[in-house]
């Protein structure tokens, strides 16, 4: 038995896997064509304790820790649900662990536990139009003034932000691009606050994207999250579990391709005879099998030493790459097995075709895994 394949954790597995059958197998090309989840949705899997795991119960959580959440996120995708959907749903992973860190009590009251309840939606703002991965180089400013600050600038690319409630947003409040980053949190609604038309996208259909804009949004004191200037750092901190969930999403896309591809192998025939009776059609699977499972084992391993704890920057890159590398190999594999079908909307497969593109971008492209994997080994 590995530290994921408890009894607990096989019966949160279960939990996520009728989650899936009851509640989204049934809507979820509708969503993909909307462009977007409902926003009952969210409420639902708050109920049946999906939305808050990963989170401390203090705080309104089921409780559980990063391995947890894997195994969610894991089990959605190998049920048939999507990476899109995964983004969609639980974008507060990525919203919210910097408002938990600073305990701060009162927006633990305002936007974590009404999230958590499924009550309220919330995005995170990181990229800018010209900043790319340049996280130290965010432009958005905000100046103080009394017990306001006053915050001017743009973000792009940010998940769940045509719906969400509220924005946890970095700001430079120095002069732009000082790198002295601090986090607030901006409510949708603020007078200068404006979200643009949702951005249309290769792939994660499901999941709304947008532009933000803040001319002159005056945000309170009371919104910033922890100390001035500490933003780089919680950013920093949070990057491994952002980047790990991404490595979850590749494997277990991997892993749902090769099921796919199996199923297809076996059922489809041509010239008299089912593809998986030959030779060059059963090593392919294997090796697209290898592949996948090799990188669940690798991202499970990393996972552990993060969840213990241990410095281990260098290895979740690793950790996001191998994993994005498999999916991208055996989703590849899979489509093509599946012909013309796969190309086809109709065909689960080229859903995750489109969806798998994403994750060798967000939460840091490959080039900027290679960069920090370089720099762990002395170079």
């Amino acid at each position: 038995m590995t530290i994921v394949d408890t009894p607990e954790r096989r019966q949160l597995r279960e939990l996520a896997r009728a989650f899936v059958t009851k509640e989204v197998l049934p809507y979820l090309d509708d969503w993909e064509r909307a462009g977007e989840v409902p926003r009952s949705l969210h409420e639902t899997a708050a109920k049946v304790g999906l939305l808050g795991i990963g989170f401390p119960e203090q705080v309104g959580g089921s409780g559980g820790d990063l391995l947890d959440s894997i195994v969610v996120t894991e089990e959605i995708i190998r049920s048939g649900g999507s990476s899109g959907l995964v983004a969609a749903l639980f974008t507060h992973g990525i919203a919210l662990p910097h408002m938990v860190a600073a305990r701060n009590e009162d927006l633990i009251d305002r936007y974590v536990r009404p999230t958590l309840a499924g009550t309220m939606i919330g995005a995170l703002a990181i990229t800018e139009p010209d900043g790319g991965s340049d996280v130290a180089g965010i432009r958005t400013t905000a100046c103080r003034d009394g017990d306001h600050y006053v915050v001017n600038g743009s973000k792009t690319y940010i998940t769940s932000g045509v719906r969400a409630d509220f924005v946890t947003t970095a700001v430079c409040c120095d002069f732009p691009g000082s790198g002295e980053l601090s986090l607030l949190v901006i409510e949708k609604g603020t007078p200068g606050f404006a979200v643009g038309r949702p951005l249309e996208k290769l792939g994660w259909h499901c999941s709304d994207t947008a532009e933000l804009s803040f001319t002159d949004v005056r945000v309170p004191v009371a919104n910033r999250v922890g100390p001035e200037d500490t933003g780089f750092i919680a950013i920093m901190q949070h990057f491994a579990t952002e980047r790990l969930s991404l490595a979850t999403q590749a494997y277990a896309i991997a892993q749902r391709c090769v099921e796919l591809a199996v199923r297809w192998c076996r059922d489809r025939s041509t010239f008299g005879r089912p593809l998986a009776s030959r030779q060059l059609i059963r090593h392919r699977l294997a090796e697209m099998h290898t592949r996948a499972e090799a990188a669940r084992a690798y991202v499970h391993d990393v996972a552990e030493r993060v969840a213990a704890g241990q410095p281990v920057v260098t290895e979740v890159a690793m950790a996001k790459n191998v994993a994005v590398a498999a999916c991208d190999q055996v989703v590849d594999q899979a489509l093509q097995l599946h012909g013309g079908f796969g190309y086809l909307r109709d065909a689960e497969v080229e859903r995750h075709y489109r969806d798998a593109r994403i994750l060798g971008l967000g939460g840091g492209t490959t080039e900027i895994m290679n960069e920090i994997i370089a720099k762990g080994m002395g170079l």
